[in-house]
């Protein structure tokens, strides 16, 4: 009996199944394949696969529990489908948005003409949290500020995928989509007959060149490095896993020193120059003689060092004002702004509550409202309004009321649902989808990118702080 048998659906969209009921086209391979697994059978390749990502160290680490740190990332077996005609166009829609938040950061930290021109209220962005004045007028290698960047969408009730934010500073989770084409090919061959997918294990080769076409002109063979904050941040899996894939060295702050305006190396042999920093450090930490001065993460001397061009920086400095979730209402006209064209990708309608009259809507609202702090990520500082308490809406009122600019509400999006292999059979869970982009001497989209999973029943969060996981995407030719 197929695993499809007792599947329901559970949002207005779900990736395989139509509304009478029948599995959608692209996924009858799939449901091919599954008739001829039992729950059994099934289960057992699932643990071989978890069993596959633990031998070879595929973790993220939580803080929050007795048991360890060292957890293997949540995976679910059924591959989510993207068809090649619905993947050209979110493709060139994420190209737009990347060209047109570059040319944004550009310009709030030169001429300021989109302030000047009053298409976003000055105080939104000098007022950010991630706002950098030291950054002003100062030059970056051609004029890219985002060289990586991890994009997240949803597929509505309409069936149309929308950005739920951008991450543009650093964007973590692409070594879980290479990790889970790896254990699909391993473990799910059988999976892949019928299907023309779309390559992903070429993204560190495409990183690397990125990492080379910002270095210095002056290096002829430019070296490279990914700056950590060491083993116990949540993402090192993935820092030492790129690190190795593009065949450059993972190093900490202590490993690096400042001289004359020259980053170096140290190692074994003496100091080595160091050409161009993949940082997976924020801002705040890079160097506590511009930033934060107690921090012991980063190198002193390196962004002077960046500042005269002796070393770049990947991504600039300053990127984070542009995933500022107040900003982020404001891409749209962004786009218009400089490209002079229509989004291609839209935004969830958003509600800001330092603009005149935001903090009435929200508090007006708040029931079936979402409503999240701009400056945090993971799934934290959030309110699900239709699934939250009386108290914890009044909560949130007095926290919208009090700190206006740190707020945003957007209205909640019952986005689709994908099959997932739970307790012995097929149950729906909503997903999204976290595509990666690359800027260097062209923009390069990693077809499919990280789709996450809400694991838990009911639930809307799908980071993997909150108990989601991940599944492999295929984009199909």
């Amino acid at each position: 009996m197929s695993l499809f048998y007792n599947y329901s659906k559970l949002s207005a969209n779900d990736e395989a199944l139509s509304d009478g009921g029948e599995v959608h086209a692209l996924y009858e391979g799939i449901a091919t394949s599954l008739e001829k697994l039992s729950p059994k059978e099934l289960e057992t390749k699932k643990k071989a696969a978890d069993l596959f990502f633990l031998n070879r160290g595929t973790t993220f680490t939580v803080y929050n529990e007795d048991q360890g740190i060292d957890r293997v990332f949540p995976f679910d077996p059924i591959p989510r489908i993207i068809s090649g005609t619905e993947w050209e166009k979110i493709e060139f829609g994420l190209r737009q948005r990347i060209f047109a938040l570059n040319l944004f950061l550009k310009d709030i930290y030169h001429d300021q003409r989109i302030l000047r021109d009053g298409v976003i209220p000055v105080d939104l962005i000098l007022g950010a949290k991630h706002f950098r004045r030291e950054w002003v007028g100062v030059e970056v290698p051609h004029d890219i500020y985002v060289h990586i960047c991890g994009t997240d969408l949803i597929r509505d009730e309409n069936g149309d995928m929308v950005v739920l934010e951008d991450n543009l500073r650093s964007p973590s989770g692409v070594s879980y989509v290479l990790e889970n084409r790896e254990a699909m090919k391993s473990m799910f061959p059988e999976f892949f007959e019928g299907y023309d997918i779309r390559p992903v294990q070429e993204y560190s080769y495409l990183l690397r060149e990125v990492l080379e076409f910002i270095a210095p002109p002056s290096a002829d063979d430019p070296v490279a490095v990914l700056l950590s904050p060491g083993v116990y941040n949540s993402a090192y899996f993935e820092h030492t896993f790129l690190a190795k894939q593009m065949g450059i060295r993972v190093v900490e702050g202590r490993d690096l020193v400042v001289d004359d305006d020259i980053l170096y190396m140290k190692t074994t042999g003496g100091l080595r120059k160091v050409d161009v920093v993949y940082r997976r450090i924020d801002d705040d930490f890079l160097d506590p003689l511009i930033f934060r001065p107690d921090s012991v993460l980063g190198v002193p001397g390196i962004v002077n060092a960046y500042r005269r061009g002796n070393v770049a920086l990947a991504n600039s400095i300053g990127t984070g004002v542009a995933d500022d979730k107040a900003v982020y209402a404001y891409v749209p006209k962004i786009i218009r702004y400089y490209l002079g064209e229509e989004p291609l990708l839209q935004n969830v309608p958003t509600i800001i509550a330092s603009d005149p009259g935001g903090v009435t809507a929200i508090q007006d609202q708040i029931e079936n409202l979402v409503v999240k702090r701009v400056d945090e990520a993971g799934g934290y500082g959030m309110l699900i309004g239709p699934h939250s308490t009386r108290s914890e809406q009044e909560e949130f009122k007095a926290r919208v009321a009090a700190e206006p600019r740190c707020y945003i509400a957007q209205r909640m999006v019952d986005f689709s649902t994908h099959p997932s292999f739970i307790d012995g059979s097929l149950q729906p869970r909503r997903v999204d989808l976290r595509p990666y982009i690359l800027f260097g001497s062209e923009v390069k989209v990693l077809p499919g990118g990280l789709t996450r999973v809400a694991l838990r029943e009911g639930s809307m969060v799908v980071n993997s702080s909150q108990g989601g996981g991940s599944k492999d995407t295929w984009v199909l030719r």
